[in-house]
C-alpha cells in the first residue's frame, strides 16, 4: 500500500471526525497516529490546525512543532492563546526553542521570553547570545553529566533520574572540578561494567567535541566523519557548555543543500520558502546574476561583429541571437532550480501551480524587462560612441532586442517553472528538467520568439522585402 493511498485514507478519517466536534474521539485518532503524521495534518489543513494543538498532550504537541517549518511554527504560535503558547515554548528542548526565535523580530522574541520560566528564559537567552550560523545556537543544556569520581551505580542512578529530560543518552560526559570536558563514554560501556567500578577506570580520555563558536557546516562535517549521534560543545576555556545532536545537524546540511543547489542554478540562496518570501527580495536574489550572465555574453557579440563586413545588412540580427536565447535559458534554470528544490522541500506541491504561474509570470515579466533595457542601452551607446555601426535603424534593432528578450525571459520562467510540475504530474522525476534540459528547450522557442519580433518590428527597413 503507497504511502499516498495511507496519506489520503488518514485525512478522509481526520475530517470526519473533525467535523464532528467530539474532542475525544478526535484526541484518540491524534495519539494514534505518527509524530510526522500529525504534522502533515497541521500543514494540510491549517484552518484546523489549532484544534490539532489542542488535542494533543503537551509532550506530543512539543514534537509536532519542532518539525513544522518557520512559516507554519509563526502561524500556529499567532493563534495560540497566550497560556498555551507559555506552555509550548517551555516544553520545546532548547536548540529547537533557539531555532524557531531566531527567525522572529527582535519585538515579538522578547514578548516570547517573557513567557519562559526563569531556568527556560536563562538558556535561551545564552543560547541566542552566540553568533548566528554558530554551533551554540544548535546547541542543547539537556545531557547527562558525571563526575571521573563516581561509579557506575552512581551513573546509572544519574540517568534513572535525569535521563527522560535529557536529549540523548546513549553518551554521557564527564567532566573535572572546573567544568571542564575530560571525555564522554558511551553508555554501552557502563551497561557492560561491575556497578562498583570507577568512571576514570573506563575513561581512555579520546573525545571529540565542538567549539561553541564554530560555523555550523563545520559541525556537519564533524558528525560525517565521526559517526556520532551527538557531539559535546565547550567553550574556549574546554568548559562543557551543551551537546549537538545528529537531527539538528541534519537540518544544517538540508539548509546547507539547499543554498549549492539554488547557487548552481544561477540565484543566491532564498534563505526562506518560495512561496514566503517577498517578491521584491525573490527579484533581488535572482536579477544579479541573471544580469552577470547576460552581461558575459556581450563578449560573443562583440566577436561575431569582426564578421559582420562579410555579412548582409539582415544578418545583423545573428550578432544577437546568442544574447537573447541565453537570457532565456538562463532565467529558465533558475525557475527550474528553485522550483525543483522547493518540491523536494515540500513547499511547493501540484495544487500550487497556479500560485507558481503566476509568480513566475510577474518574475520573468520584471526581470525581461531589465535585461531588455540593458540590451536596448547596449545597442544605443555602442551606436552613440561609435564602437559599432548598427545603420540608420539602430533605434529599431535596439527596440527588437528589448521586446523579444522580455518574451524570451517571460516564456523561459514559465517554462523553467511548469515543465517540473508537468514532469511530476506524469509521475516522472522532475529532476530531468535540469538547468541544461530547460537551457536547450528555451534556445529553441527562444530563436523562434526573437526572429518573430524581428520580421514585425524591421519588415521593410533591416530585413528587405
Amino acid at each position: 500500500m503507497s504511502l499516498e493511498f495511507d496519506n489520503a485514507i488518514m485525512e478522509e478519517r481526520f475530517l470526519e471526525i473533525v467535523k464532528g466536534e467530539d474532542k475525544n474521539a478526535l484526541r484518540e485518532f491524534l495519539d494514534d497516529q505518527n509524530i510526522s503524521d500529525v504534522a502533515h495534518l497541521v500543514d494540510e489543513y491549517p484552518e484546523y490546525e489549532n484544534q490539532i494543538i489542542d488535542s494533543l498532550s503537551i509532550h506530543r504537541a512539543s514534537s509536532t512543532f519542532k518539525i513544522l517549518d518557520l512559516p507554519t511554527q509563526k502561524r500556529v504560535m499567532r493563534d495560540l492563546p497566550p497560556a498555551k503558547i507559555a506552555e509550548l515554548l517551555n516544553e520545546l528542548p532548547p536548540d529547537d526553542r533557539t531555532d524557531f526565535l531566531e527567525g522572529l523580530p527582535s519585538n515579538i522574541v522578547r514578548e516570547l521570553i517573557k513567557l519562559l520560566n526563569p531556568d527556560e528564559r536563562k538558556i535561551t537567552l545564552s543560547l541566542l547570545g552566540y553568533p548566528e550560523n554558530s554551533v551554540g545556537r544548535l546547541m542543547t543544556t539537556d545531557y547527562i553529566v558525571v563526575s571521573e569520581s563516581d561509579t557506575v551505580g552512581q551513573v546509572m542512578d544519574n540517568i534513572r533520574r535525569n535521563g527522560k529530560n535529557s536529549e540523548t543518552i546513549d553518551v554521557i560526559y564527564v567532566i573535572n572540578e572546573q567544568g571542564e570536558l575530560i571525555d564522554d563514554i558511551r553508555i554501552r560501556e557502563f551497561l557492560l561494567n561491575p556497578l562498583g567500578k570507577k568512571v576514570s577506570e573506563i575513561m581512555d580520555r579520546r573525545m571529540i567535541s565542538l567549539n561553541a563558536y564554530q560555523d555550523q557546516e563545520e559541525a556537519y562535517k564533524a558528525f560525517k566523519m565521526n559517526n556520532r549521534v551527538a557531539l559535546p560543545v565547550v567553550s574556549n576555556s574546554n568548559k562543557l557548555l551543551g551537546i549537538v545532536t545528529v537531527d539538528d545537524v541534519l537540518w544544517v546540511a538540508t539548509e546547507e543543500f539547499t543554498e549549492d543547489i539554488q547557487k548552481i542554478g544561477g540565484s543566491e540562496a532564498l534563505d526562506e520558502p518560495y512561496l514566503d518570501i517577498a517578491f521584491a527580495r525573490l527579484i533581488k536574489k535572482r536579477v544579479g546574476w541573471l544580469v552577470i550572465l547576460f552581461c558575459s555574453e556581450m563578449l560573443t557579440t562583440t566577436a561575431m561583429q569582426y564578421f559582420n563586413d562579410e555579412l548582409s545588412k539582415a544578418i545583423v540580427l545573428g550578432i544577437f541571437i546568442p544574447l537573447a536565447i541565453s537570457a532565456g535559458g538562463n532565467s529558465g534554470s533558475q525557475a527550474s532550480t528553485l522550483i525543483i528544490r522547493a518540491m523536494a522541500l515540500g513547499e511547493v506541491t501540484l495544487r500550487d501551480w497556479w500560485r507558481v504561474l503566476r509568480r513566475e509570470l510577474l518574475s520573468g515579466l520584471t526581470l525581461g524587462v531589465i535585461l531588455g533595457c540593458v540590451g536596448f542601452m547596449r545597442v544605443g551607446l555602442w551606436q552613440i560612441l561609435h564602437f559599432y555601426n548598427y545603420g540608420e535603424y539602430y533605434a529599431r534593432i535596439a527596440t527588437t532586442i528589448l521586446c523579444s528578450l522580455i518574451g524570451i525571459v517571460l516564456w523561459g520562467s514559465v517554462m523553467g517553472s511548469m515543465l517540473p510540475l508537468l514532469l511530476k504530474r506524469l509521475k516522472l522525476d522532475p529532476a530531468t528538467s535540469s538547468a541544461p534540459f530547460v537551457a536547450t528547450l528555451v534556445d529553441v522557442t527562444g530563436i523562434i520568439i526573437y526572429f518573430t519580433v524581428a520580421y514585425v518590428l524591421l519588415k521593410g527597413t533591416v530585413i528587405k522585402p
